[in-house]
C-alpha cells in the first residue's frame, strides 16, 4: 500500500474525535458535566494514540513494512496534540485561566503533577519528530525517543490515580502496556521478526 493513503486515512481519523467531542459537550449530549468528559475523552484519547504509536514498531519487525515509520511519527504527533488539547481544557475549565488556583490544585489532585509530567516527556519527542533532528541527534534520537515509555508510565499513573475505584477500562491499558514492554525484551523483537520472515 502507498504511504499516502495511509498517512491521510490517519489524519482524518484523528482529527475527527475532538471537534465531534467539543460538540457534544457544547450542546450537553454528554451529560450535566460536559467539561469533565471532554477533558477525560482528550486524556484518554491521548493515551491510546501513545500505545498505538508504540505498537508500530514491533509491526514493522513482524512485517518489514517501511511505512509504519511514517505512521507512527504522524500518530506520535497527534498524541501530542491531544494531550495539549487535555491540558487546554483543564486550564479553561477547571482553572478558568486562573493560574493562581494552581498551587492549591497541586496539593489537593497531585495526579496533576503526574500528568504535567507525562506532558513534558511527550514534549522533547513531539520538538524532534522530523528528519532535520533524527540526522542532529544521530544515536541519540533513537535514545530520546525512548522517553514515550516514560510518558506512558506516567500516563497510566494519572489516570490510575483519577478512576480508582473503576479499573476496568484501565486495567485494559495496563495490559496493552505490558505486552508492550514485553515485546521489547531482549530477543523477543528479533524472534518476530524472525518468525514473520519464515525463519524459524
Amino acid at each position: 500500500m502507498k504511504h499516502p493513503f495511509w498517512r491521510c486515512g490517519v489524519f482524518v481519523a484523528a482529527l475527527l474525535p475532538p471537534p465531534y467531542w467539543l460538540y457534544q459537550a457544547w450542546s450537553f449530549a454528554i451529560g450535566p458535566d460536559p467539561g469533565k468528559v471532554l477533558l477525560e475523552r482528550l486524556g484518554q484519547g491521548s493515551l491510546v494514540l501513545l500505545l498505538l504509536t508504540l505498537c508500530l514498531t514491533p509491526l514493522q519487525r513482524a512485517t518489514h513494512w517501511s511505512g509504519w515509520a511514517l505512521v507512527r511519527r504522524q500518530l506520535g504527533l497527534w498524541c501530542f496534540a491531544y494531550a495539549c488539547l487535555h491540558l487546554s481544557v483543564y486550564l479553561l475549565v477547571v482553572l478558568g485561566l486562573d493560574f493562581a488556583l494552581l498551587g492549591d490544585e497541586l496539593r489537593k489532585r497531585p495526579y496533576i503533577l503526574v500528568g504535567a509530567l507525562a506532558w513534558c516527556s511527550l514534549l522533547p519527542l513531539a520538538l524532534t519528530s522530523n528528519r532535520f533532528s533524527m540526522r542532529r541527534l544521530g544515536r541519540r534520537w533513537k535514545q530520546l525517543h525512548r522517553l514515550a515509555y516514560a510518558a506512558l508510565g506516567l500516563g497510566l499513573l494519572h489516570m490510575l490515580w483519577i478512576v480508582r475505584s473503576d479499573l476496568g477500562q484501565w486495567t485494559l491499558y495496563g495490559a496493552w502496556a505490558l505486552l508492550l514492554l514485553a515485546l521489547r525484551l531482549p530477543g523477543v523483537g528479533r524472534r518476530l521478526g524472525r518468525r514473520a520472515g519464515g525463519v524459524p
